[in-house]
């Protein structure tokens, strides 16, 4: 690897990593008025399209599935999501949003066009925009392609 190669999967690192900052950051501001955290809707979100279980959550997330777990735990407690029968599996039940968890995204809505109308305009423009999302999707197929090869190196363990 070269040095330049080097320096941009650094600056690619703290980028990403800011960025998920912020991301964290204004989502926790959104997803308050609706009585959520920012991991709450995130999971919320995952199964608003269908019902899924937790493992695969997890896998459209990229977090672990423990994770997800705990927090699954926490709204169905919270009534804001439900455990179904997963005809496909016996033991991985299905998380389904309940009309509160809904509902609690649906207050959301505003606040997130707003962010996003905002975003677009700061970005220059819905191209601009597109572009980002397209390299970022790009960078996320790559990295979780070297993941599954194990072509990264594991590190030598400091020495005594």
């Amino acid at each position: 690897m070269s040095r330049d190669q080097q320096d941009a999967l650094s600056r690619t690192a703290l980028g990403v990593f800011r960025v998920n900052g912020r991301l964290l950051a204004l989502s926790e501001k959104l997803a308050e008025p609706a009585g959520l955290t920012a991991a709450w809707w995130q999971v919320l979100g995952a199964v608003l399209p269908e019902p899924l279980p937790v493992a695969g959550i997890a896998r459209a997330m990229g977090i672990t599935r423990q994770s997800v777990q705990r927090i699954a735990d926490l709204l169905v407690a919270q009534g804001l999501a439900a455990y179904a029968p997963n005809p496909a599996h016996r033991r991985a039940k299905l998380l389904t949003p309940t009309p509160a968890g809904r509902s609690a995204i649906d207050r959301i809505g505003p606040g997130h066009a707003e962010l996003a109308a905002r975003l677009t305009r700061e970005l220059g423009g819905q191209e601009a925009f597109d572009e980002t999302v397209r390299v970022l999707e790009r960078l996320a197929r790559a990295l979780e392609a070297i993941d599954a090869s194990g072509e990264v190196p594991p590190q030598e363990p400091p020495g005594p």
